[in-house]
């Protein structure tokens, strides 16, 4: 096959520059580089056909490698379209893997990408945000026969794949690689937190201390946003809907109040629920002049961008993802990255060494529904904790950290109910 003329990649001279963005996160993802070497000996793929829609950067690009490793013929597209690296996309072309991916593509190229990488029919897929898997049980419904299964990235990805197994709808297994120990725990909390920050300091360069920092939304990912900003010197406000959540953020020494009240306070906002319209009008009005709007949700609908345009007298962009927004009483208001995911579209994204957990942890959970299909059911399936504890085990061993063990008789202890 002649994976240059069958992708579609915005320049092929880029190539160079995108072999040593992987070749640097390939370094500093020691879980992942002994799931390849597995994968090589044991060929879990062989002669089937992996389709991965993910943000399409370099930590991404070493995924898809690996599975490729494992025997697979792979294509991927992006699942944003702010977070394509063309030179990453051109490397990989490079490499034997079809690439049907561009860095901004209008929404009807951005379909197609997702569309054309479905028409080669998968057997399994790796989606994030549920892209793929909507398209699927929509309208391209003449190509699920031939999908076994796949593993979703986000949480976004997982509210769908619920309500669709809720509604007795989801044709084919899902593992909620979202929803795993060394995803969560690490890769929301400790990699958004950093990544999200990252994106706000480069692409404004002004300073995050002393300033209010608004966070919607206290799951693990809005742990780690509100926990860096904390580092950072800033003073820092929690909205959220979830009692429990809110009493967590209240007693992990955080102001939690409603949305309303704290867009009178911000400095700079980050929304991270996964909902929709998280700020809206009523918001906009109340805002300081120079409040600073991110989102690291999914997708760009948890700031109302209809609205803050409904609002502005005059938009412009000051400054490389950034937009200025004019209110009519001359007060303006500023919208990172478009709304879209602040980290990846103003930023590089998680560090390589978390992702290399998340990755790994892809990577085994798309073996083991390849192995189980059959025999899972079509739903939306936990990883197994074994292949959790696996990752997390080679984390420490790439450390080079120990950790005690159980004797015979803590264990028999543990087991028993009398003393």
């Amino acid at each position: 096959m002649n994976m240059i003329s069958e992708s579609i990649v915005k320049d092929m001279s880029l190539a160079h520059n995108g072999h040593l963005k992987i070749d640097w996160v390939k370094e500093h993802m020691p879980v992942l580089n002994r799931i390849r070497e597995r994968f090589e000996k044991e060929q879990p793929f062989a002669g089937l056909k992996v389709a991965i829609s993910l943000h399409l950067e370099a930590k991404t690009a070493y995924l898809a490698k690996v599975v490729q490793a494992g025997g697979a013929e792979v294509t991927i597209t992006g699942s944003n379209p702010l977070s394509t690296q063309d030179d990453v996309c051109a490397a990989l072309v490079e490499d034997g893997i079809r690439v049907f991916a561009k860095y901004n593509p209008d929404p009807a190229e951005y379909k197609e990408h997702l569309i054309k990488t479905l028409e080669t029919r998968p057997d399994l897929i790796i989606d994030d945000g549920g892209d793929l898997v909507t398209i699927l049980h929509s309208e391209r419904r003449d190509l699920l026969s031939q999908v076994r299964g796949g593993a979703e990235e986000t949480t976004t990805g997982i509210l769908r794949l619920k309500a669709l197994e809720k509604e007795g709808k989801l044709e084919f297994p899902m593992v909620a690689v979202n929803d795993a120990f060394c995803k969560y725990l690490f890769d929301n909390r400790y990699g958004t937190g950093q990544s999200v920050w990252d994106g706000i300091n480069r692409t404004t360069n002004l300073v995050v201390a002393g300033k209010t920092v608004v966070v919607a939304g206290y799951g693990w990912c809005g742990k780690g946003v509100a926990m860096r900003a904390k580092g950072l010197g800033a003073k820092v406000i929690v909205t959220e809907i979830d009692a429990i959540k809110a009493v967590e953020a209240y007693m992990d020494g955080f102001e939690v109040m409603p949305m309303l009240e704290a867009a009178k306070q911000g400095d700079y906002f980050v929304t991270v629920t996964g909902n929709r319209d998280v700020i809206r009008k009523e918001h906009f009005e109340v805002m300081k002049d120079g409040a600073i709007l991110s989102n690291a949700g999914h997708f760009d609908v948890e700031v109302n961008k209809v609205e803050l345009n409904a609002l502005s007298t005059s938009t412009r962009i000051v400054r490389k993802d950034i937009e200025e927004f004019v209110m009519a009483d001359g007060r303006k208001v500023y919208l990172l990255a478009e709304g879209r995911l602040v980290n990846l579209a103003a930023g590089d994204g998680h560090p390589a060494e978390i992702m290399d957990m998340t990755f790994a942890l892809q990577a085994v959970s798309l073996a083991y529904v390849n192995e189980q299909y059959k025999n899972i059911g079509k739903s939306v399936l936990n990883v197994p904790y074994e292949l959790d504890a696996m990752v997390a085990q080679y984390k420490l061993e790439a450390l080079q950290i120990g950790i005690d063990k159980l004797t015979d008789e803590q264990k028999s202890y543990l087991d028993s109910w009398v003393e």
